[in-house]
């Protein structure tokens, strides 16, 4: 715990340095010719603005005044000559109209091999409904679309305050980093948006999201392969499919998750709560060392769930997961579920999971009525209230 929040005083002090610092050059969006009425193409102006803060010796600010400010798909790529750059956000950016203009495009913000970035405030608005139709309609001319921010290869960056709307695909992906802080965001789309994680992670060590609310038509929050040193805290989830570790498994050469912790959150009518799954077929992956404490679960479908026969396709592989999970402690889960079956834990039948604990757990369904607990190939033990009659 320490480790994390140190990481994340590190950024704030690198943040107030910047704003405070007497010889930082500001370079305002408008300035460079954006305009904020909705309608004009402001792309230009936005990336003259990144390469003259990323061109600076000292410290740089790039402002975006109040506005709405139509951009397309942009690249901020670094190493750049200082390690301080604050894009401080006042209005609201937005994709193009037309889904065809991002949809083909695999992300629209896409910070690249920066270190000591800040992102402060403001709306991403994606304009995703025109897509998801399309994908409801089964056409088959309809893009993949764009995640809205992604951070990738990067370190010491700091996402604050910033809220995101109607992405077309993920909200916002952390991919090959270390040391980045989310903190303050609110994410939302449609409970039928598909595909619309708000917050991915992967392959990357020490990430902290803090003090979020999230709202989407996927997970909240998903952790994929190589995701370590993961803190999680004061995250509301809601509607969505809950904060998932995985799916994992696909490939059979995978990095494994290790040391998350995932602490007072809250779930409300999502399809799941604290959920871990994985394919079932071969893989050298794993899950070490999860912590799911203080937890409050709300009308929630599957308030615990480990699923490693996990398939949302058809033609399932129907082979034993070789994912292994071991160490995960559920801790202080309180709550009503929207199904019978408040705790399943279905482990894989060549690797169950081991060293499972479940500590002062306490599950209704629907009106206090008794909810139960389902277990397979997994072993550990319950302390203190267990509600559902605990099955490990």
């Amino acid at each position: 715990m320490a480790n994390h929040f140190a990481s994340i005083l590190t950024i704030f002090a690198n943040v107030i340095f910047t704003l405070t610092t007497v010889n930082a050059v500001n370079y305002n969006v408008i300035t460079l010719g954006a305009k904020g009425d909705g309608r004009s193409d402001s792309t230009r102006a936005f990336m003259a603005a990144w390469v003259n803060a990323c061109g600076s010796v000292t410290p740089a600010t790039i402002y975006v005044p109040r506005g709405r400010y139509m951009v397309g798909a942009m690249q901020f790529t670094g190493p750049c000559r200082n390690g301080a750059i604050t894009v401080r956000i006042d209005g609201t950016l937005v994709a193009p109209s037309n889904y065809f203009v991002l949809g083909h495009e695999q992300f629209w913000l896409h910070f690249y091999s920066v270190s000591g970035v800040t992102i402060v405030g403001g709306t991403l608005d994606a304009q995703g409904a025109g897509l998801w139709a399309c994908k409801a309609s089964r056409s088959r001319n309809c893009p993949d679309g764009a995640t809205s921010l992604a951070i990738f290869n990067s370190r010491n960056v700091l996402v604050y305050g910033l809220s995101s709307v109607n992405s077309q695909m993920f909200h916002i992906v952390v991919n090959g980093c270390d040391n980045v802080a989310v903190v303050g965001a609110n994410v939302m789309a449609p409970w039928n948006s598909p595909n619309t994680d708000g917050i991915h992670v992967q392959l990357s060590t020490g990430v902290t999201i803090l003090n979020s609310k999230i709202g989407t038509g996927d997970d909240c929050i998903s952790i994929g392969p190589g995701a370590r040193n993961l803190w999680i805290e004061g995250v509301a989830c809601g509607p969505g499919h809950g904060i998932s570790i995985g799916s994992l498994g696909k490939d059979y050469n995978e990095q494994g998750v290790q040391n998350v912790t995932v602490k007072r959150t809250t779930f409300w009518g999502s399809e799941n709560g604290l959920r871990i799954k994985s394919w079932a077929r071969p893989s050298n992956g794993f899950v070490d060392g999860v912590l799911f404490q203080n937890a409050i679960m709300t009308n929630v479908q599957n308030p615990i769930v480990i699923d490693q026969n996990y398939c949302p396709v058809h033609n399932c592989p129907s082979q034993a997961s070789g994912v292994k999970i071991s160490n995960v402690r559920y801790q202080d889960i309180h709550g009503t579920s929207a199904t019978k079956v408040a705790v399943k834990l279905d482990c894989s039948k060549k690797y169950p999971c081991q060293g499972i604990t479940m500590q002062d757990v306490n599950l209704s369904f629907r009106n206090q009525l008794s909810a139960y607990a389902y277990c397979a190939n997994a072993a550990g033990t319950t302390l203190g209230v267990m509600k559902p009659t605990g099955c490990l």
